[in-house]
This record gives C-alpha cells, structure tokens and sequence, in this order.
C-alpha cells in the first residue's frame, strides 16, 4: 500500500459511509486477477480428489469392487465410509442423518459413496468411473405427489402458524374458494463451483481453503470427522464466485473429503467437481406444493386463508426445517389474514436434499400469497392491484399489524411504496392501453402486474444473530480489518470497509480488506439471511469504537484538552486548536503505548422464537420493495418478451447505492429465471436430467427487460438502529420477479376476457404458458 497518500489532508474522504464505492474486487473481476481457490499456487505434491456417486435413486449396496480403481496407476487412495475417522455425518443442524459417504443404502442418484485421490484430477475422475457396485434395488419417490402417496415421510416435524379461527371464518364467509399451486425448484448456478483444498500441518492441524459461507460450520464438520478440537482446523475465504445460499452447508462433503485425505496422506488436497458432478450431487431451491382454501368477501378483503405448503426436501434434513418454517413466516406476503391456519410439510424424497437459496423458503410462501390475491382479483372482477391495496397490512393501531406468527409489524410503508410507483410508473394508464391493445391483437398478448415485497430480516435460530470482528491500526496509519462475513459478489467485504473507514475518517484506501479465517474471528455465523452487513457491519464498528474511545483519551490527556475537544476529521484529528495527520497521531499513540487493536461483537436485540408455540418476534425489522412488469406473449407459441421493468425498493439508508442497485438488478433477473426459464427435471429412474447449461437454462443479458427502471427509496430509513440505519438487500429483491409471473398471468387471462385466474404454475416457461392459453380458449 502507497502510505505516502495518508500524510495528504483533505476536506473529504474517500468512501465513507452512504458513498457509491465500487466494490473492492470490482477491477479485478473484469480483468480476471481476482484469486479464486483454483488460482492460487498449487503446493508441492498436490493430490487431486474426484467423487464415486451412485447410479441408483434408491438401493441398498449389496457389493462394492474397488479394485480396479486402486489398481489405476496415479491412484494413491481410495476412501469408503469405513475410513472417516470420527463419525460419517456432514447433517448441518446434528440430526446425524446426511452421511460423508454412503455405506450400506444410497437414497439419491448422485450421491457420493467414495472418493478417490490421485496424482492428477483427471487421474482420479477417470478411476471413479471403474467401480463395480451390486445394487439391490428399492422403491424410490422424486417429487412431493408421489413422496405423499407413499406416506407422506417427513425429514423434519413441520410447523403450524394460527391466528382466530380460520375453520369458522371460512365457513361463515360470504365467498370461498380451494386451489392447488405448484413451485419449482431452481439450481444456484453460480460461475465457481464448489471446491475445497487442504494442507496439513503438524500434530493435528489442518489448514482448509474453501468456498464455503460458513468457514465455521465446516471447522465444526472437519473437526468431528477427524476426531481432533477445533483449535487444530483452520479455514479461510477470501471470496467465492457466487453462492445464493448453495454454499452455506453444501461444501462441507468437499471439505471434509479433503482433509481426511490430506492427513491420511500428509500432502495437500484438492477436490474441485465439474458442472454436471456439482448440480447432481449438491441441493437446490425448494420446489413447494401449496394447498389453499381461501375465505374473502364480494368487495375481495380477505377473512380467512388456510393452506398447507409442501416442499421436496430430499433425503435428508439439511436446512429444510428453517426453510420451510420460512415459508410459513412469509405466506402473508404484505396482507394481513384475520384468521389463519398454515402448515408446513418438509417431504422426503430420493433426491439431493435440497439447502438454502437466496430468499430461504420466502418466495416459495410470498408467490402463493400473491395467488391467493390474483384468484380473489379475478373472483370479483377486479383489478389484482386493487385487491393487494385493500389487504395490506395497516399502520400500528389500525388491528391489522398482526403477523400469522403473532409479530406486529411496527414499521410498515409497503402502502407508500406501492403508491409511488404505482404513480412513476404509470401503471394505471398502461394497464388500460394494454387491455385495449389485447381486445384487437389475436395473437401478441401483453400483460402488467405491480406487486409487493415485505421480507423479514434475521436468521430465524437466534443463536446466529451474533457476528465478530477483527480491528487493527498498525503504527503507519494503515488499518488491518477482519470479520466473520464472508465475500460471494455482494460487497459485504467494501460496506464493511467503509464502516470503518469513516468511523476514522479516513480514506477506504488505508483499510486492508483480508480474508475470512476461523482463525482470525470465531464461531461465525454463516453469511447468510441477508444479515451480512447488518452483522459483521456493526460487530466492526463496536471494534473501531472501542479503539476510537481509546484514541480520544489519550489525545484528551496527553493535549490536556476536554475530550469533546478531540475531533477526527478527514485523515487528520483536530486536538483543542491543534490538527495533526491521522498517521502521525497514530503513530505517537504507538510510542505512548495505546492499545491499536479490539475485537468487536454484535448481537441483534429484541428477537426471539419459539416454533412449538408458532409465536414471537422472529424478525428485526422488514424490507419492503415494489416492482411493476410488463410482458407480450405470443399465443402461438407460449413464447413471450420482458418489455419494461420499473422497481422502487428499501434499504433503509443505504450504506452504499451502487452496490445495491446492483443487487437488486442481480436478484430481480435471478428471480426472473426461477418463475420462467429454469426448471429442474428428473426421469423415472430418479435421474436429474437438467444438470448442465444445456439442459438447464439461466437468464442471458438478453433475456433482462428492455426497459429496466431501478430506484432506492431515498427518504426510507430503519427504524431500528442498524449501522448507518441501512436495511439488508441480499434476498428481499429477489420476490420483486414475482410481478413477471403476475404479469404473464394477465396476458393469459386475456384469452378467456379475464374471466378466470389462469393458475399459471412456476416456472413459466413458454410451455406452460401455451398450455396455459390453449386451457382458457376452452373456457
């Protein structure tokens, strides 16, 4: 670092808090220097891991012949179940029911049985495919109709939400309907796949680099497979190529494989899957069933709403249990529901157990709410919008704050949010144009749709709500900054940075942003929940402010001047009459022996939870957002255009704009791809079919809307004292893509005069959407 721009005083600083700051790796990404695990120097001797995964969805392993895959010349070991050291688990939440390797049963076409280490990584892919396995086979189930027919197993206790008595409101309310809705899955797809590399040390030490959001979970996971404390690993993250949830517990297998290996053979270890290994044997999004029965009146306010969400959870628990309870806890979308009744049913199934995906089961309970408003919408004879408007929850006192789980939402201004973009949008007058235009064009149809986000932050287990962080100022000025959070892409790492760039007031420039160790900042929680920033952003600024206070007391004795007197201003600090360079008054707080260095800490107040009693206040605070979308679909062949999209969207007091709008233009089209594009598909064999990008089809550019209008809500700021009184924006932006399924449901509808809620299913791929059209030309 070029120190000698700290002796330079300014009137301002470089990124402070609230500044548009590029993120820091933002060059490096573009110009391909960014260090990735696969980049770094491969050490000497470095062994190279590849997976044995079964090719039954369900069977027990009657034989095993390994031997021509010893026999394979490069092969130096090759790893059974019987060779873990400690217990053969890698299950996220200790129910002890996701093996390392399998043993006796395989219960997913793809899932790992051995792994084999060799001299190269084409060595050993090539050795895995020799292995003879005897399978006897079993009945297998790969989606939630035929996982309920066959009992209806459940890889976790489900979770019931109530309020009032939805049986009775039903009954006595003056319309009613029943209804079925089916949700996708969807894969991560992000550009880095999983990978994992290991390097002994000595006694019991092992060193672990992975792509992994959460270094601690996998510290956790090696040190019980290799029966050792978990003082002895030692895992580092400097970023990942993307994650979305997929590797929050997904790289512990990799990881774990890894260092078993690498101590067993005393040499560096490396597992990195390709493409078609990483979709077949890793979990996705949650694919959901959702069962309602809905009570509402003539003028579509609703009474009563009772509804049971299903979802494909795979063989084993995983996070399927948060997830799903997520679900539930966002089943309300933005309405309120005077009586409620909801369950949730974590199904398994012979498949990969599905884990996290950015919005955590929130899109899954947030688009059957947005259902239940589109079938009352078309019930009545309304607009949707008008209906969504109507059932919003009110503003404290009103008696409509009160969530399904019995939190009050204090903080509400989905109303405000809708209404101006309903206004900046134009949605009324472009709703009439299009429904003009749909009465003369027999085969584009065009659709509009506005709908709400409302997304509750923090993790739902209370525990992870803590964050640490790692501060050091060194003699020269230059700041040393560490914290449990780890970097996808989603500038956690510069918002961080700024937090304590101007908690100093000096330039982002001086503060050294390093990788995520375990050794560095324990027991982290996983970057997950969109509570990165609110986290480690705040476990920061406790660590600078215990320095600061240190610094202000030293100047304050030392000047012999009242501390109110001690000011830090840009690079510099204004002592009673006297200024002075920040590196020249650190550097005389070294000589007179301040401590420059704190651990700071950070846990979320006033939540609390208890699933038994479906009661509390899960959530700190809300994020709302609103996005209007406009599509035309061609009627002949299910094919259809994004032509404009305009979003108004709440941070809170953004600590950084750029960087989210960028998120929310990243989520947006992410969500685009989950309710259009991207559908998973497994044959009759248990087989997932769609696992490359030729089977399985992400967004392009070119699929964006051609008119893509963002903004933030400017004069939006948390109410609850948040770092700089921002608002996570990782996952909320993700449900604004709900507005593309609403608005093909328009152009659906036209077919039949609006006359009746398409039911459109997710993805809405033009398949469905044709069969979608041709269902209502018959109506």
């Amino acid at each position: 670092m070029d120190t000698t721009s700290f002796d330079k005083t300014k009137t301002e600083i470089d990124g402070p808090m609230h500044a548009s700051l590029r993120h820091d790796s933002a060059h490096k990404h573009v110009t391909g220097s960014a260090e990735y695990i696969d980049d770094i120097p491969e050490p000497a001797g470095l062994i190279h891991g590849a997976l044995g995964l079964a090719d039954r969805a369900h069977a027990e392993i009657v034989s095993m012949d390994l031997s021509e895959v010893e026999k394979t010349p490069g092969v130096l070991l090759v790893m059974v179940a019987k060779d873990v050291p400690g217990e053969n688990d890698i299950s996220s939440g200790g129910r002890h029911d996701e093996p390392l390797l399998a043993e006796t049963k395989v219960e997913f076409h793809g899932q790992p049985i051995f792994a084999v280490f060799a001299e190269t990584r084409d060595i050993a892919r090539k050795a895995a495919r020799k292995a003879k396995i005897t399978y006897k086979d079993l009945p297998h189930f790969t989606d939630i109709d035929t996982a309920i027919e066959n009992g209806g197993a459940l890889v976790i206790d489900p979770m019931t939400l109530k309020r009032g008595d939805a049986k009775i409101e039903m009954d006595v309310a003056s319309r009613r309907l029943t209804g079925t809705m089916r949700i996708g899955g969807q894969e991560h797809f992000y550009l880095e796949s999983h990978i994992a590399m290991a390097v002994p040390g000595e006694d019991d030490e092992v060193t672990l680099w992975s792509s992994t959001q959460h270094p601690s979970e996998i510290q956790h996971i090696v040190s019980h497979m290799l029966q050792v404390p978990s003082n002895a690993v030692t895992v580092q993250v400097r970023r990942m190529g993307g994650g979305f949830g997929g590797k929050e517990t997904q790289g512990n297998q990799f990881a774990a494989l890894c260092a078993i290996a690498a101590k067993k053979l005393n040499r560096a270890v490396k597992i990195r899957p390709d493409r078609d290994e990483d979709m077949t044997a890793t979990g996705k999004r949650h694919d959901f069933r959702v069962d309602y029965e809905l009570g509402f009146d003539e003028e579509g306010r609703i009474h009563a709403v009772d509804a049971t969400y299903a979802a494909r959870c795979g063989f084993s628990s995983d996070l399927s249990g948060p997830v799903t309870d997520r679900a539930l806890f966002h089943a309300d979308s933005s309405y309120f529901y005077p009586h409620v009744h909801l369950t949730s049913r974590p199904l398994k199934t012979h498949t990969v157990s599905n884990t996290a995906f950015r919005g955590f089961g929130g899109p899954q309970g947030m688009l059957g709410a947005e259902r239940f408003i589109e079938e009352i919408a078309y019930a009545v004879g309304k607009d949707p919008l008008d209906i969504r408007k109507l059932n919003f929850y009110g503003e404290t006192g009103s008696g409509r704050t009160t969530t399904p789980y019995h939190q009050e939402v204090e903080d509400n201004i989905i109303a405000r949010i809708v209404e101006e973009l309903e206004t900046s949008s134009d949605y009324r007058a472009r709703r009439d144009a299009i429904i003009e235009f749909n009465k003369t064009s027999p085969i584009i149809r065009k659709g509009i749709a506005l709908t709400p986000v409302k997304f509750g932050i923090s993790f739902t287990m209370t525990a992870f709500n803590q964050a640490g962080a790692l501060v050091h100022i060194y003699n020269d000025g230059s700041i040393h900054l560490n914290h449990g959070g780890t970097e996808m892409g989603q500038g956690l790492y510069t918002k961080v940075a700024q937090v304590v760039a101007d908690a100093f007031q000096v330039d982002i420039g001086r503060v050294k942003i390093t990788a995520t160790t375990t050794g560095k900042v324990p027991n982290t929680s996983a970057t997950a929940a969109s509570s990165g920033t609110d986290l480690n952003g705040m476990a920061a600024y406790d660590a600078a402010r215990q320095i600061r206070e240190r610094l202000v007391k030293f100047a304050a004795e030392n000047w012999n001047v009242p501390e109110e007197e001690v000011v830090f201003l840009p690079n510099r600090v204004r002592i009673g009459l006297e200024e002075i360079a920040f590196n020249d008054f650190i550097k005389k707080a070294y000589f007179a022996r301040v401590q420059l260095s704190a651990a700071g800490f950070y846990k979320t107040p006033k939540i609390h939870w208890d699933r038994a009693a479906g009661r509390g206040t899960p959530f700190y605070y809300f994020a709302y957002g609103a996005a209007c979308s406009e599509v035309s679909i061609d009627t002949l062949t299910g094919e259809y255009m994004m032509e404009r999209t305009d979003i108004l969207h709440d941070v809170g007091k953004s600590l950084n704009p750029a960087i989210d709008i960028g998120q929310i233009e990243g989520a947006f089209v992410q969500g685009m791809g989950w309710l259009t594009t991207e559908e998973l598909w497994w044959d009759g064999k248990g087989r997932l079919r769609t696992h490359a990008p030729s089977t399985y089809k992400i967004p392009l550019a070119s699929d964006r809307p051609k008119s893509f209008n963002v903004r933030l809500a400017e004069w939006a700021e948390n109410a609850e004292p948040t770092i700089g009184r921002s608002k996570a924006v990782g996952e909320p932006p993700f449900m604004l893509a709900i507005s593309v399924l609403e608005a093909l449901s328009m152009a659906v509808a036209s077919v039949a005069d609006y006359k009746v809620c398409p039911r459109l299913d997710a993805p809405a791929t033009p398949e469905r959407v044709l069969m979608a059209v041709e269902r209502l030309k018959k109506v």
